[in-house]
């Protein structure tokens, strides 16, 4: 089998990047062919490699692409007409990247090869390109199962040479998870200790995080994929995990789960204990000192920066010509418990199907789980100092009844105003919100960040404390450890400030995940795993979780009325999302492109296919 590392490697220069990791990076069309000995004599340049790197591993649904929130349950297109979304596409957030892996390769041969660098030094850096190889195994496994597993290799090729060499058959489900797990094991301890700037590049824990998460990912394939009636797996197990498995995955998730618990360096931010809404926003969304985030995608002006504020700030708000992309939507905000009642259902109507009548359009989600409104701008929510208005219109009450009366955005009347310049409507009107909710989380407060020319620094966190202990928890109840499993539960409960729970359920940590993780690409990656997708998104008009639904402010008129002022509430299907989300079973697994298969027939196809 041939293998190559030239001795010139074409390096992408990066600008601006010095040993603070990768911030204040500019990439860079390649301008000239460096050698390997300038490359790994120079930390700089090493480090620019390393930035590219990182670059490049920015997969998922993400706040690069505001579109990708609004493909599952947590958010709706505000922008313009329908969306028409119903069914989930056979290669949603694929990911496959043998070009990036084989460059890490390149990259790992020439690092191992160079006497520039001490033997700590290279061992660091090793454990870094390893750990972003590792991260890319782990994408694809998550979308695929089993792919080829290349190791360190670097393959040449010339004309007339004999290709089998080069093809690699899939490996089994378990096994590359296994891989992933085996890579951390041996790379974690040549990691830094300390948090890095920003959360920018990846330490120790970071490292233990991603071998807790691809563990508990197989321990659940391996448990739940085995209780379908029908599980779905490949002959040779390219796809499916043997549920003798599970136990094993599930130990290992916990231990690591439990070092970075105890490793002492993160915690659950509880810094505004009174007021744990703005706690819970401020935990996740700010940078300084933040002793939560484990490991982020950053953004930094100039240079590289994010649009996602510019696209889904309020009218009220907007700074530039964009707004109001996307929107929550209600069957998010109903799954966040009230403080005092696990259902979470909003009460805009009595026993009777009449109007519950509120003093104020906040008064409705009062005592609501403080995650809410840390997580999404409610209708009279506070965004940067201003009131955020969410009105639909108008209830005008006319002969014991209640008539609705609506507008253009930002009309009012001699009874004041109609419907606000934020929404929410039900027409196809661009730049106006649809569904009764903005975003709070990954919304950026500081002047310019919703501007074209300017945009926004937002991280986008890959890691977290609170993942460490939702996954230890989740291990230690599959284990039937359930003191320890109800403990972690707990703790994300009571920062969150409800009930600690006496008895617990696969519902409740469905339910807590749903909540805390809301937006940072968890939703889609946690249903499949506990196969609950084609459950929950079973593309009936009759189920209301497969719906997408809006909730619709008005303001009371009833003068000489008690309820003259007050605010009622419809719940309503989303308009500009009229199907119900329909995930098959086709779409647990990516599909294998055919050219893939024509270049290496050993890359046999997904079930379904």
């Amino acid at each position: 089998m041939k293998k190559l590392f030239s001795n010139k490697i074409i390096w992408i220069a990066l600008i601006g990047l010095l040993s603070t990791g990768c911030n204040n990076i500019l990439d860079q069309d390649p301008d000239k062919i460096i050698s390997d000995e300038q490359v790994f004599s120079d930390e700089i340049m090493i480090n620019s490699v390393l930035a590219n790197f990182y670059g490049r591993v920015h997969w998922g649904q993400n706040t690069a692409d505001s579109y990708s929130y609004t493909i599952l349950d947590e958010a709706g297109k505000s922008d313009g007409g329908p969306d028409n979304i119903q069914n989930y596409g056979d290669d949603l957030w694929r990911v496959y990247d043998y070009t990036l892996i084989r460059s890490i390769n390149q990259f790992l041969a020439g690092l191992r090869s160079t006497n520039a660098l001490s033997m700590t030094k290279k061992l660091s850096y090793e454990a870094e390109a390893r750990f972003l190889r590792a991260w890319v195994y782990f994408n694809m496994a998550r979308g695929m199962g089993g792919m080829p597993i290349v190791g360190d290799e670097v393959f040449e090729y010339t004309p007339g040479d004999d290709i089998t060499a080069l093809q690699y058959a899939r490996s089994t489900e378990s096994e590359i998870y296994s891989y992933i797990i085996k890579e951390i094991d041996e790379i974690h301890a040549n990691l830094g200790d300390s948090p890095t700037i920003n959360a920018g590049r990846i330490n120790k824990w970071g490292a233990l995080m991603l071998k807790a998460r691809a563990a508990v990912y197989a321990g659940s394939l391996a448990n739940y994929n085995n209780k379908m009636p029908n599980p779905i797996k490949t002959t040779n197990g390219e796809v499916g995990i043997a549920a003798s498995e599970a136990q094993k995955f599930y130990e290992l998730a916990l231990d690591a789960a439990e070092q970075v618990i105890n490793g002492g360096k993160y915690q659950l931010s509880l810094k505004k204990p009174d007021d744990l809404s703005r706690n819970f926003y401020e935990a996740i969304n700010l940078k300084e000192n933040n002793v939560e985030v484990i490991w982020a995608r950053d953004y930094k002006y100039p240079g590289q920066t994010v649009e996602f504020t510019k696209n889904n700030i309020a009218p009220s708000l907007a700074e530039d010509i964009d707004r109001a992309y996307a929107g929550p939507i209600l069957n998010l905000v109903e799954d966040f418990e009230y403080i005092n009642d696990r259902n979470g259902v909003l009460k805009n109507k009595d026993a009777n199907g009449n109007y519950i009548f509120y003093d104020n359009p906040l008064a409705i989600f009062q005592d609501k789980d403080p995650r809410l409104s840390g997580s999404i701008i409610l209708p009279g929510s506070v965004f940067k100092g201003e009131v955020v208005t969410l009105q639909a219109g108008q209830k005008i009450l006319q002969g014991g009844s209640y008539v609705t009366k609506i507008g253009q955005p930002g009309t009012s009347d001699a009874n004041g105003l109609i419907t606000a310049a934020n929404g929410p409507i039900t027409s196809n009107l661009q730049y106006v919100n649809k569904s009764g909710f903005f975003f709070r989380k990954f919304l950026d407060e500081n002047p310019g960040a919703s501007t074209r020319g300017r945009n926004s620094e937002m991280w986008f966190p890959r890691f977290r404390f609170a993942e460490a202990v939702m996954i230890a928890s989740e291990a230690a109840f599959e284990l039937n450890n359930m003191g320890k499993a109800l403990g972690y539960l707990n703790q994300i409960r009571s920062r969150a400030g409800l009930k600690a729970l006496n008895t617990m359920s696969l519902a409740d940590i469905v339910q807590e995940r749903r909540v805390e993780f809301a937006f940072e690409d968890h939703r889609y990656w946690d249903l499949k795993r506990w196969r609950l997708a084609d459950k929950i998104w079973n593309g009936s008009t009759q189920n209301p979780d497969a719906i997408q639904y809006a909730l619709f402010p008005y303001k009371v008129v009833a003068p000489e009325n008690v309820n003259h002022g007050k605010w009622v509430f419809d719940k309503q299907p989303f308009t500009n999302s009229p199907n119900p989300r329909f995930f098959q079973m086709k779409n647990y697994y990516n599909f294998i492109n055919q050219d893939w298969i024509n270049n290496n027939p050993k890359m046999v196809r997904n079930p379904y296919q």
